[in-house]
């Protein structure tokens, strides 16, 4: 059952792949924010997965996040996510990212709950249309 203050836990290290210079999100060998975005996103949604019943899934339609220390190549990342409203549909997360340094990223993460098969089949309608 989805309640709040469901947690999860993600981790990576910093490899040239998820650098900004890599990723086309800047010209420097510091992990990239949309790296960074999709850790907390991934560990949000596996966060709750457990809790949805079967062929339901969840997709992320908000980020706002901030990006407020760089990380270089090598480094150990973790993010954090805590579910703190549960309102239908539409969950809302905390979001926050570490390196061993300390806080590297910050925000506010939101996801809706959806029935996979028909959520797909509406995506590929629009290839017909």
């Amino acid at each position: 059952m989805l309640e709040k203050g469901i947690k999860g836990t993600g981790r990576q290290v910093v490899t040239e792949k998820l650098t900004a210079k890599e990723m086309g999100s800047g010209e420097l060998a510091v992990y990239a924010t949309p790296a960074m975005i999709a850790l907390m996103e991934e560990t949000a949604y596996k966060s709750v997965t457990a809790e949805l019943e079967d062929g339901m899934g969840t997709v992320g339609t908000l980020m706002n996040v901030k990006h407020v220390s760089a990380s270089p190549v090598g480094m150990e990342i973790t993010c954090e996510t805590e579910l703190t409203e549960v309102d239908g549909r539409r969950l809302v997360f905390t979001v926050k990212a570490y390196d061993t340094k300390g806080l590297i990223g910050e925000g506010v993460h939101e996801r809706f709950v959806i029935v996979n098969e028909k959520f797909q089949a509406k995506t590929d309608s629009k290839k017909e249309a």
